[in-house]
């Protein structure tokens, strides 16, 4: 796990079971060095080496996306092709009148931010996509408004006032059949996060965000994945198709009789599914094992890993499974899509992976708990990055 340990902070097994999807959770101070996340020089250098179009990088006032060109300035490169380059001044007068600077997907661009999506990953067996967000007066970016996903917020440096509002649909979707009630005139709670602090907020619950304390606010807020049961059974129609009766073409011109005998048909095999009880926990191994949301390439290891026992790799997931083979003989190790049939005499080496993720493990370390060869272990590696489950640690802060 990383050193930040949030699932420690936010309660583990008691989150799990009591607060999840069900209530907000706020914990002042639970991390004394929050800009071990990311700091604004941070910031500024990924503004500054990254070519970040909206609405990757925008700006927002009032729930209103700003047009680029009110901060950025448009560059035509020798090929004749144009982007737009962020123009300091410009962003600077805007952010001092009251818009919001949103940056999607941090996790991608800058390493300890990323690490600690993958802890929440882990924890959470489901995807975290970490989105960062400065402002410095009292202006709401967004007004008051839901997420459609479930949320872990990092505040970072200064202050920021939450009117948390309630949930007004239980479980509202990106898309439903109908939009939650307005939000109650008073909100049921009112925090002011500082360097530091955590907050778990549900999705659906409506909420408004403004930096009205007299000073600037950064945060990170990880916003986490959905698995819902309209997923499950789009899942479920796909993985039925094994059967007859799902490739069947519907009956539409036949009496009702038979209509009805092909429902019944149809009914028997959803209900016979539905009654596994193992059907939500091959689910989310399917999810574990086909997620990608870390891939990175491990250049210049293009045709094979040096067996050093100095070289360093990781798993670009957190959510790989590893299990028995159904035989009895072997393991099966899979993730990123991929699958691999290993011999059991793998299990040390797959273990200290796992365990590893999000960090990264030596060679020689692996090789010790494996009791083989640095090559041998090398050998393996290149395997499964090959099927994009590992990368070779690089010089990452």
């Amino acid at each position: 796990m990383s050193p930040l340990n949030l699932a420690a902070h936010l309660g583990q097994d008691e989150f799990l079971a009591q607060v999840l999807h069900r209530q907000y959770r706020h914990i002042p101070a639970a991390l004394p060095n929050p800009g071990e996340l990311i700091t604004w020089d941070d910031v500024n250098t990924v503004l500054a080496t990254h070519r970040l179009e909206p609405p990757r990088l925008r700006l927002s006032v009032d729930g209103e996306m700003l047009p680029a060109h009110r901060y950025t300035a448009p560059v035509t490169t020798r090929r004749h092709t144009v982007w737009q380059r962020l123009h300091p001044a410009k962003l600077h007068a805007r952010l001092a009148e009251g818009a919001s600077l949103i940056t999607d997907a941090v996790d991608e661009l800058h390493p300890p931010v990323g690490r600690a999506a993958m802890e929440l990953e882990q924890w959470l067996c489901t995807g975290v996509q970490a989105n960062l967000y400065a402002s410095w007066t009292a202006r709401e970016g967004f007004g008051v408004h839901w997420d459609d996903h479930d949320v872990i917020v990092i505040q970072i440096d200064g202050a920021k006032r939450w009117k948390l509002y309630g949930p007004t649909r239980t479980a509202p979707m990106y898309k439903d059949t109908v939009e939650p009630e307005p939000p109650p005139e008073e909100p049921v709670a009112e925090l002011v996060l500082r360097p530091g602090d955590l907050l778990y907020l549900p999705r659906g619950w409506w909420h408004s965000v403004a930096a009205s304390e007299g000073e600037h606010s950064l945060h990170l807020t990880f916003g986490i994945q959905t698995t819902t049961g309209a997923q499950l059974l789009t899942w479920l129609a796909d993985d039925l198709r094994r059967h007859d009766v799902l490739r069947e073409d519907l009956p539409a011109h036949a009496t009702a009789a038979q209509q009805a005998a092909y429902l019944e048909r149809l009914r028997k095999e959803v209900t016979a599914a539905l009654e596994n009880p193992d059907l939500i926990g091959r689910y989310t191994a399917m999810r574990d094992g086909t997620d990608l949301t870390r891939l990175r390439p491990s250049l210049p290891h293009i045709t094979g890993v040096p067996a050093d026992p100095e070289v360093r790799v990781r798993l670009t997931t957190t959510r790989a499974r590893l299990e028995h083979a159904a035989n009895g003989d072997g393991l099966v190790f899979r993730a990123c899509d991929n699958e691999w049939e290993m011999a059991k005499e793998a299990l040390p080496l797959l273990q200290s992976l796992v365990s590893a993720a999000p960090g990264a493990v030596s060679l020689g370390e692996l090789a010790a708990a494996a009791g083989i060869s640095v090559a041998d272990v090398a050998a393996v590696v290149f395997e499964l990055m090959d099927g994009q489950a590992i990368t070779v640690e690089g010089d990452e802060r």
